[in-house]
């Protein structure tokens, strides 16, 4: 494992050897035979899924967590807590008024499961430390944060209520500085801003909804001398040229993506960029080899900034053979396919 590798791919150089980087977010509680309600309450159980998954995975990085309901439940959203999944947003506090309105303040170190994430963190760096391991940090985006808030209202008021969504999205976009600041406490070599559903919009309303709220965020991740990274969802061509835009160091994208595409968008803006392996038809199902399905996204992506990844959370009961498959592809490719580029 090489955490130095991880962050440098990011950061759109090149390594000697695409960084492995398995988002095993809920499937950590998996690993360690617990249910993920408890999971996710538990600061104990976190470190052990965490520094398990790193360890049995191979991982050059690992997220801390991969639960986009954190920043809501601290904020005062109502959450579903689930045995085999991460929790789900219920309540939805400005889906009438806005966080103005409603009063709504800044979450502090003891809102929510903050506290949780402060343990784990304290507890789990030293041991992935130990691995070379990176602890990545994911912050929810402005416009996914903005839909917890506010519910699918907010999707409609991008074009009729815009006075609206930009007093809730801003509110997100605060909301997000301070989630980053927790993170860099937390000792994460990598901060991620995760927005899945900016993906569904025009690049006009990226640039107005979503760029401009996560520059604050940004600059806190960057002013604290950490790597960056944004993770979209989805079919995202027609606004991925505003994500390289946005002023992270490094994007990653799911397995709807053409990444040959993406390769050239991101060595065009010198990013690093990461994705794409299959979630569901190779690493949940194994109906196309996860083998192989690895070897497609290393033949793409190659060594010039690339991190392999799955596309987004690893599900809950993925099998860890899949997993396995998937990154003992990586040596296959480097020593028997041609570079890309080439040296």
């Amino acid at each position: 494992m090489a955490k130095q590798m991880l962050l440098d791919a990011t950061m759109g150089k090149s390594t000697e050897i695409a960084p492995w980087l398995p988002y095993a977010g809920v499937n950590c509680a998996f690993l360690i035979k617990e249910k993920a309600d408890a999971y996710y309450r538990s600061p104990e159980l976190m470190a052990c899924g965490i520094v398990e998954g790193a360890r049995r995975y191979h991982a050059d990085g690992i997220p801390l967590s991969f639960d986009l309901s954190l920043e809501a439940e601290s904020v005062g959203c109502e959450l579903t807590y689930w045995e085999d999944n991460v929790p789900s947003v219920m309540g939805h506090p400005c889906k009438d008024r806005t966080p103005d309105e409603l009063g709504m303040e800044m979450p502090s170190r003891d809102s929510g499961r903050w506290p949780v994430m402060f343990e784990a963190a304290k507890i789990a760096k030293p041991q992935l430390e130990e691995l070379d391991c990176a602890m990545v940090g994911l912050v929810t985006g402005p416009l996914t944060l903005g839909s917890h808030l506010a519910g699918t209202r907010i999707f409609t008021s991008l074009i009729k209520n815009k006075e609206y969504a930009h007093a809730v999205i801003k509110y997100a976009g605060e909301v997000m500085s301070v989630a980053a600041k927790y993170y860099i406490e937390m000792g994460c070599d990598i901060i991620a801003l995760v927005d899945p559903v900016a993906s569904q919009i025009k690049p006009g309303t990226f640039r107005e909804f979503v760029t401009p709220y996560c520059r604050d965020a940004i600059d806190v991740i960057h002013g604290a001398r950490r790597v960056s990274s944004f993770f979209i969802c989805g079919d995202c061509t027609k606004v991925a040229e505003e994500v390289c835009l946005i002023g992270t160091h490094g994007f990653a994208v799911d397995e709807q993506m053409n990444l040959n595409f993406i390769r050239d968008l991101a060595r065009k803006y010198k990013k690093g960029f990461g994705g794409n392996l299959k979630l569901t038809l190779a690493l949940s199902l194994g109906l196309i080899s996860p083998r192989e399905d690895a070897l497609i996204s290393l033949a793409a992506g190659g060594t010039d900034g690339f991190i392999l990844s799955p596309g987004c959370d690893i599900p809950y009961d993925t099998p860890q053979e899949n997993i396995l498959l998937a990154y003992d592809a990586r040596q296959f490719y480097n020593e028997y396919y041609p570079k890309n580029p080439v040296p």
